[in-house]
């Protein structure tokens, strides 16, 4: 079952299904693409006719942000949490510990990755992390790179080179990789390196998440613009719908 927001459909989904979903995945032969769609990525989808495609087309679409939950109940169509990407990725990594996954990070500034793999490797005792790779290669060391991650048989691939960039990557590589599972996780590993530090627990809560980002980075305020245009679209949506969406 799904949510359409905005002609982007998420699927109604808790934490744990997503999470038991993806473990369904990685043990079919096809690969699968999960995508962790927020506010800003419905905004992108709208314009960008591939992305739009490339979720319409994904195994798993989780919603991310506060925005589309809020979303979801304005258009009567409502989901039942937030499933945010880090916190999917942190469940999948506990779940990897028992269920023994591969896991290879691709993405983010050199060396974050890496240092990510690390804290990662302590926190989860017993992880496999098979490879990591920065974001940040070129067109010539692309082939490199792949070759790189075909050979570690990663079970999930975490990719980390924002939005709409990383789905467009997992798109177009990931049938020749025959990774089980890739999943967009924006800019998780920044956070699970420490090099950014993630809202406190109360301002999540609450759904301030993104308040805290601009905050901290003044520099997404570009970025966050796009919110009260998302929020006008819905309210516009539910408007024309004649209450009936």
């Amino acid at each position: 079952m799904k949510s359409n927001i905005l002609g982007v459909k998420i699927d109604n989904v808790t934490m744990q299904e997503a999470v038991n979903k993806v473990a369904e995945m990685i043990q079919e032969p096809k690969p699968h693409l999960v995508v962790t769609a927020n506010s800003e990525m419905v905004m992108i989808a709208n314009r960008d006719p591939l992305l739009n495609e490339i979720i319409e087309r994904a195994d798993l679409v989780v919603p991310d942000s506060i925005g589309v939950i809020w979303a979801s109940r304005i258009l009567k169509q409502p989901l039942p949490e937030r499933v945010p990407g880090i916190e999917l990725m942190q469940a999948l990594l506990a779940e990897s510990v028992v269920r023994s996954w591969r896991i290879f990070l691709l993405g983010a500034e050199p060396g974050i990755a890496e240092q990510a793999a690390k804290v990662i490797a302590a926190e989860y005792k017993g992880i496999n992390i098979v490879g990591t790779h920065h974001g940040f290669f070129t067109a010539a060391e692309l082939p490199g790179v792949l070759d790189q991650i075909k050979k570690s048989r990663p079970d999930i691939l975490f990719i980390a080179l924002g939005v709409p960039k990383q789905e467009k990557f997992a798109a177009a590589h990931l049938a020749n990789l025959g990774v089980p599972v890739a999943l967009g996780v924006g800019g998780s590993f920044q956070v699970l390196a420490g090099a950014v530090r993630r809202a406190p627990y109360w301002m999540r809560r609450v759904g301030l998440e993104w308040l805290y980002r601009i905050i901290r980075q003044p520099a997404r305020i570009g970025r966050a613009a796009v919110l009260p245009q998302f929020a006008l679209w819905v309210l516009l949506e539910r408007l024309l719908s004649g209450g009936k969406t």
